[in-house]
C-alpha cells in the first residue's frame, strides 16, 4: 500500500552540445545522444522498481523544438510506462514552456501534462490506501519573475500532497531567477513533498513537514554539470514515512582532473603520470563513460615544453584514454610553472627574468590593463549577445578573465622562445 514514484527534471531531450572543446566525432555523438539514453534509463528504473508514477518537473525539452524524431522517441518511451500502468505527470518549465511537442503530441492515457492554471489531481489508489494528490502547473513563457506558490491549491486533508514546481528557489549560480520562492514558504504550504526542477545541481532539504527536492539534471552536458547525475526514487509508506533514494541515470559524467607534474624532469614520466591519473579517474567514475578535462599543475622544468607541445601531450592523453577504455578527453591545459631552482635558463638566456619582468611591469600595468579591456570590449560587441557573458558577468569578472588570458599568452611566448633553440624542450 506504499506509494512509490520517480522524480526527475531538466532532461533537456536532444539539447545541443554546450562545449566547443568536444570536437572529436565519437565524443560529440556520445554526449549528443546521452540525454535520450538517460531518459531511457529513467523509464527502465520506473519499470524495474514497479513505481506508481513518474513525475517530470519541467524542461523535458531544451526549447521550442519541432523535431518529429524527438516526438516519436518520447511517445515510444511514455508508451512503455503506459503499458505497465505507470502514471506520468509533466509540468513545463522555462525551456519547454514554448515547446509545441507536448501540446500537439497524442499522449498515452496515463500521461498528464499540466496547464498554466493550477490543478490538483487525485491518483487512483487501491481500496483503503491513503489518497495521493498531485498539485502542479506549467508555465506559458520562458520568463517568470514572480513566485506562483500562491496559485497552488491548499493541501487536501487526510492525503499525501505532492507539488510539482519549476523554480530557481532563492537563486543559484548559472541559473536565471525563475518563479523564485523561499524553501520556508514551501514548507508552510502544508504539502508532504515538493518535486522541483530548474536547478541542475541536486539538493534536498526539509522545511516544516515538506521534503523539498531538486533532483538535478539526469545527464550532464559540460564540465559545469560535472559528476554522476540521476533522479530520486521516493517511497511513502502508509504511516507517512518517506524514503528518498538517489539513482544513477547518466551515461557519461564530466570531471576536471588535476594532474600534479611537480618535480618531473622527463617527458615519458609525465606521460606515465597522466595515464595513471586517467586510470584512477575511470575507476572512481560511476557512469559508463567519463569525459575528462585535464589540467596539469605544479612546478616542473618541463613547464615550458608542456606549454609549447600541448598538442603532442593532448595526443598522448587521448591515446592513454583510449587504452583505459570509455574515457574521453574534453580538453587539456597547463597551469604548470617553471621550476627555475632546478633548471637554469637555456644557454644562460635570461628567460625566467624576462618572465618576471613581464609579470611585474607589463601584465600589472594600468595602461596595459586599460588597453586590453578596450580591445576586448570591441571584440565582445561583435559576438552574439548570448555569448558575451562567457567572459564575465560584470566588469570585475571580465578583468579577471583578461588577466588570465594575458598570463597564458605570456607563458606561450616564453615557451616558444625557450623551445626555439632547444628542440629537446628540457626547459
Amino acid at each position: 500500500m506504499s506509494f512509490r514514484f520517480v522524480h526527475a527534471a531538466d532532461i533537456h531531450l536532444d539539447s545541443p552540445l554546450r562545449s566547443l572543446a568536444l570536437r572529436a566525432p565519437q565524443v560529440a555523438e556520445l554526449i549528443g545522444t546521452a540525454t535520450r539514453q538517460a531518459f531511457v534509463n529513467i523509464v527502465d528504473l520506473c519499470l524495474a522498481e514497479r513505481v506508481d508514477a513518474l513525475l517530470l518537473a519541467g524542461d523535458l525539452y531544451d526549447g521550442d523544438q519541432t523535431s518529429m524524431t524527438t516526438a516519436r522517441f518520447l511517445a515510444a518511451q511514455l508508451g512503455r510506462l503506459d503499458q505497465a500502468g505507470i502514471a506520468v505527470h509533466i509540468i513545463r518549465g522555462n525551456h519547454d514552456a514554448l515547446s509545441r511537442i507536448t501540446r500537439e503530441l497524442v499522449l498515452p492515457d496515463l500521461v498528464h501534462v499540466y496547464g498554466d492554471q493550477p490543478e490538483a489531481i487525485t491518483l487512483p489508489r487501491p481500496d483503503g490506501a491513503t489518497p495521493v494528490v498531485l498539485h502542479g502547473l506549467s508555465f506559458r513563457d520562458h520568463r517568470a519573475e514572480a513566485s506562483r506558490l500562491g496559485d497552488y491549491q491548499p493541501p487536501t486533508p487526510d492525503a499525501v500532497n505532492i507539488g510539482l514546481m519549476h523554480t530557481s528557489l532563492g537563486g543559484a549560480a548559472g541559473h536565471d531567477p525563475y518563479a523564485p520562492v523561499a524553501p520556508a514558504d514551501l514548507g508552510r504550504w502544508g504539502f508532504d513533498y515538493w518535486a522541483l526542477g530548474h536547478i541542475h545541481k541536486p539538493s534536498r532539504q526539509q522545511a516544516g513537514r515538506a521534503q523539498i527536492v531538486m533532483p538535478g539534471i539526469p545527464q550532464g552536458r559540460d564540465i559545469g554539470e560535472a559528476g554522476p547525475r540521476g533522479v530520486v526514487l521516493v517511497t511513502i509508506s502508509p504511516g507517512g514515512g518517506m524514503v528518498i533514494e538517489d539513482r544513477l541515470t547518466s551515461v557519461a559524467e564530466f570531471a576536471e582532473l588535476r594532474v600534479d607534474a611537480a618535480g618531473l624532469t622527463e617527458w615519458p614520466a609525465l606521460v606515465a603520470r597522466l595515464r595513471t591519473a586517467l586510470e584512477g579517474a575511470r575507476a572512481a567514475a560511476r557512469s559508463p563513460h567519463l569525459v575528462a578535462r585535464v589540467v596539469l599543475v605544479g612546478a616542473t622544468p618541463l613547464a615550458w615544453r608542456i606549454r609549447r607541445d600541448l598538442d603532442l601531450l593532448q595526443a598522448e592523453a587521448e591515446a592513454a584514454a583510449e587504452a583505459t577504455g570509455r574515457v574521453w578527453i574534453e580538453k587539456l591545459s597547463s597551469l604548470c610553472t617553471l621550476d627555475s631552482a632546478n633548471e637554469p635558463a637555456p644557454d644562460g638566456a635570461p628567460l625566467p627574468e624576462l618572465g618576471r619582468l613581464i609579470a611585474a611591469e607589463v601584465l600589472s600595468s594600468p595602461d596595459f590593463t586599460a588597453e586590453l579591456r578596450a580591445a576586448a570590449e570591441d571584440l565582445l560587441r561583435l559576438l552574439p549577445a548570448e555569448l558575451r557573458g562567457s567572459f564575465g558577468a560584470d566588469a570585475a569578472a571580465l578583468d579577471d578573465t583578461l588577466a588570465e588570458l594575458a598570463r597564458e599568452g605570456a607563458e606561450d611566448v616564453l615557451a616558444r622562445l625557450a623551445g626555439s633553440g632547444h628542440d629537446d624542450g628540457a626547459a
